[in-house]
């Protein structure tokens, strides 16, 4: 915090936190010329407790002036924001009505992948023709012993691709490093990052921080100590689709997103647990709510689980919350996601202007965890299920 250079002018201004008189000035606000209205504090105090929300007023200083600032060898490079589910480019800051402090950055050009690599029917043209028209859209399909075993090795890898990302997160690396590195080590595995061009998403895995429930598209923000970053990687290799999440630290972070992300995936465990031949799939979701609320939490109910195979997606669909309408019982031979969306505040979600990062819709953190599932003769196999040489990331596990 810098002292006012001029007394006269600062006591007339009162406190952004407390609306006391104000003597002291935010020295970013000063540094990027801003009102000085909405950068006047009394209290060093004062100006920490408001933190959180008044760092938003830099960034969005910065996203409006892609001409100026650390943007600028961004958009001379080709490096633009997202809008109308990727199919399109604009060089400004998208208005919108913003649930909380995250904003969107910038995004790169589309990484390429090489003639070698076996491409799933979206790959080219961003339009998936087998899946949305296929029967296994409304009956759940008993894989064979063969897709059983190429979804093995599938899964297997999306597993240490997303390890390999999880290695790369602390304060101050972008979103869109962390989507080259899984991009590269799917290819150099001999597969492809299944979204990819799916339905035109723009990047090769899903990084989704804070407020964000799910979808969001890596950029060229960097991530900051005391963030929560979900990484979301499906990779399709021989045929067959592996896909998995998990939800991480980003530095220190508050106690209060440590307890929801430890919920998050006690509610997936959980719902693991129940999995075998008979079990309503509708039960997934009455484990997963009871558990999330008991904690003080609630249950995204617009995205769902669901099934995999040779389709990213199929039947079944697995919802998360209690009371739903989910058809069907578990057999053996079924593989499907369970992927529960939990959030601090409110369970309803907006959507961005890019047309896929969803949001809470009271800007208050959100998390997720996800599992590829085999039902077997005696339970489950967690085919996506962590490795020996996983990071050790989460306390929990560690205890």
């Amino acid at each position: 915090m810098a002292g006012g250079s001029d007394a006269a002018e600062t006591t007339s201004l009162s406190c952004v936190q407390c609306g006391k008189p104000a003597h002291l000035q935010c020295p970013k606000c000063m540094e990027l010329k801003l009102p000085r209205e909405g950068a006047a504090f009394c209290t060093q105090d004062c100006f920490k407790a408001s933190w959180t929300s008044h760092k938003s007023v830099h960034l969005k200083a910065k996203l409006s002036a892609p001409g100026t600032g650390e943007n600028s060898s961004l958009f001379s490079e080709g490096w633009r924001y997202c809008i109308k589910k990727g199919q399109a480019r604009t060089p400004k800051l998208p208005h919108f009505d913003w649930t909380g402090t995250l904003r969107p950055y910038p995004i790169s050009s589309k990484l390429t992948v090489p003639a070698h690599i076996e491409l799933p029917d979206w790959a080219l043209d961003g339009t998936p023709k087998v899946e949305p028209n296929s029967d296994l859209q409304h009956v759940v399909e008993i894989k064979t012993p063969d897709q059983i075993e190429r979804m093995r090795e599938t899964c297997r890898i999306a597993r240490e691709v997303l390890d390999a990302a999880a290695r790369m997160i602390r304060p101050g690396v972008t979103t869109d490093e962390i989507d080259r590195v899984v991009h590269e080590a799917t290819i150099t595995a001999g597969g492809y990052p299944s979204p990819l061009n799916y339905h035109f998403f723009p990047k090769s895995c899903c990084t989704s921080v804070n407020e964000v429930i799910c979808h969001g598209i890596p950029d060229s923000r960097k991530l900051e100590d005391g963030d929560i970053v979900n990484i979301d990687v499906t990779v399709y290799y021989k045929g067959v689709h592996g896909d998995l999440n998990e939800t991480y630290f980003v530095g220190n972070v508050d106690e209060a997103s440590r307890q929801l992300v430890q919920c998050t995936y006690e509610c997936l465990e959980k719902a693991i647990s129940i999995v075998k031949p008979g079990v309503r799939f509708r039960e997934i979701g009455e484990v997963i709510n009871r558990h999330a609320t008991m904690s003080g939490f609630s249950v995204v109910k617009s995205y769902c689980g669901h099934g995999i195979g040779e389709l990213f997606h199929c039947a079944p669909n697995i919802p998360h919350y209690s009371r739903n309408k989910a058809v069907g019982v578990m057999k053996v031979g079924q593989t499907f996601t369970i992927e529960p969306m939990i959030n601090a505040g409110v369970w309803r979600d907006r959507m961005w202007p890019d047309g896929w990062t969803a949001v809470t819709a009271d800007g208050k953190c959100s998390a997720q965890f996800e599992h590829t599932l085999l039902v077997t003769e005696t339970g489950v196999e967690v085919l996506t299920a962590r490795l020996p040489s996983s990071p050790k990331v989460y306390p929990w596990l560690n205890a």
